[in-house]
């Protein structure tokens, strides 16, 4: 199913919004990381979105994922008053880690025949 663009604009400004936050806490942290929002799917009553971080270093990912799980409440606050003009429920935030840039990595690894794939 297509998303519409409702669901696409709504998707949009979460993604603007929390890169915005992530690069601001980021900076004002006393340790170096980079947390990017790689993507974001609002389901199409615009109840749900499905925030998609990439987090790096790797070391620091378990303890970012657990702060921002734990913190959860506030950022459906912080969102939704950014929101509040354009939507009229704010959805609920689930966040996951994308790997998809590891997978990317480790692939290429492999075919540089770096990996320890015994098919290669």
């Amino acid at each position: 199913m297509n998303e519409s663009n409702r669901q696409k604009k709504v998707a949009q400004i979460i993604q603007e919004d929390f890169a915005e936050l992530f690069r601001k806490q980021a900076s004002e942290s006393k340790q170096s990381f980079l947390v990017t929002v790689s993507d974001v799917k609002v389901t199409a009553d615009l109840s749900i979105a499905k925030i998609y971080l990439s987090i790096f270093p790797q070391e620091f990912r378990k303890d970012i994922m657990k702060e921002i799980l734990v913190n959860k409440a506030q950022y459906r606050n912080y969102i939704g008053q950014k929101m509040s003009k354009q939507v009229r429920i704010i959805p609920e935030l689930n966040f996951y880690l994308d790997t998809t840039l590891d997978d990317v990595e480790k692939i290429e690894k492999e075919l540089r025949g770096e990996g320890d794939n015994p098919v290669l």
